[in-house]
């Protein structure tokens, strides 16, 4: 710890976990060729949104035979339709272990009125994976965005389930190795590992999930935002660009040039490699650092987006929570006061500590140069 200021900033000081930094290039110019005031319905503007969905499934490596649609809510939107549209005729196991699972459990057994076997975790750990029944619909988070861990891959699902596999992936795709062929829903949203603007989400459904749709009915009501089917067929005019409500094209503008920068850095691996190195300067520097520790004690398990951070000084960890919250939130208040880095405090209903987004969008360089400011912002908090 010290109390001299590093001499190095990161460039761009913007680390919050969603919405999420904009792409290094960005500039408003890049928008200026958005179809402003055009109809989403007209010609040219379901082109541009299905030019979202195609290069999506290009750069993310989504089976062809799979349905990619752009839907309303963002992430959360997307989840919902599918528990809303889907879940019901098979039995259902919930794996929750940060807050975004836990609401999916409280939509679950409070709102859908369903009674699945729930398996949680604290943060910072993983539930028990083994042994969920084959015939079991189950919903999952890939990438805990507000704990910090993820599930290492998706062999624990076995091969020929018979139920659905559910899986909220915001703060996964396109920053880990997704395996599209064990799962059936798959969801995102733009403002996440793109760096795009909020408010839509992305929706991908499997052969299966689409037999679902067509060959069940809910007992309950069905928005207008849920409706995915049209005379008991998919309705396929949704994965084609024809958006359920009206998007925003500026926005839509917005996430096909995050997308081509994308590919012009090397796609999918290039991605993935930027986070893997901003969590492996996080990794070296945790190491060697006494006041600090990953909420993820198992690095098998640690994400390397949503990357969560705990006290770890004994002193610290010894105070009552609210004293813990109030170091944390110092720190992030003055380094904000210095233009350093905004928006990293943990999670609310997480333990105390802080939280880094290191999607793609963050260059590596930036993540490096903000930890010695982490060990200033440290030092005058606790003084």
């Amino acid at each position: 710890m010290t109390d001299q200021k590093p001499p190095v900033r990161p460039a761009n000081p913007r680390f919050s976990s969603g919405p999420c930094a904009k792409r290094p290039d960005f500039s408003f110019k890049q928008l200026e060729t958005a179809l402003l005031g055009r109809s989403h319905r007209a010609a040219s503007s379901v082109a541009r949104l299905q030019e979202v969905i195609d290069r999506s499934r290009a750069l993310a490596g989504i089976p062809d035979d799979y349905k990619v649609a752009i839907v309303p809510a963002s992430d959360t939107g997307a989840v919902e339709i599918a528990l809303w549209s889907l879940l019901g005729p098979k039995p259902v196991t919930v794996i929750a272990w940060e807050a975004f699972g836990q609401d999916w459990v409280t939509d679950t057994v409070k709102q859908l009125k369903l009674t699945p076997e729930v398996r949680m975790a604290d943060f910072g750990k993983l539930p028990n994976l083994e042994n969920i029944p084959a015939h079991n619909d189950v919903i999952f988070t890939w990438n805990g965005t507000t704990s910090g861990v993820r599930v290492p891959d998706a062999d624990w699902l076995g091969e020929n389930r018979e139920g659905l596999a559910i899986c909220d992936a915001t703060s996964a795709v396109f920053a880990q190795d997704i395996d599209w062929q064990k799962l059936d829903v798959i969801t995102w949203s733009w403002q996440k590992v793109l760096g795009g603007e909020a408010a839509h989400g992305m929706l991908v459904l499997s052969p299966k999930a689409v037999a679902r749709l067509e060959s069940y009915t809910p007992p309950w009501p069905l928005p207008k935002l849920f409706r995915l089917t049209k005379d008991g067929k998919l309705n396929e005019a949704i994965f084609a660009g024809k958006t359920i409500n009206t998007p925003s094209m500026l926005a839509v503008e917005d996430c096909l040039y995050a997308l081509k920068w994308a590919e012009e850095i090397g796609g999918l691996q290039a991605m993935m490699a930027r986070s893997n190195e901003s969590l492996a300067h996080i990794t070296d520097w945790v190491a060697r650092t006494s006041w600090v520790a990953f909420q993820c004690a198992d690095k098998a398990l640690r994400s390397n987006t949503g990357v969560c951070l705990r006290f770890d000084d004994r002193s610290v960890c010894a105070l009552p929570e609210p004293e813990q919250r109030a170091i944390a939130k110092k720190m992030v208040s003055l380094l904000e006061a210095e233009g350093v880095a905004f928006d990293f405090g943990g999670y609310p209903k997480a333990p105390p500590g802080l939280r880094l987004w290191c999607g793609a969008t963050v260059a590596p360089s930036d993540i490096k140069a903000l930890l010695p400011w982490l060990d200033w912002a440290y030092s005058q908090a606790r003084a």
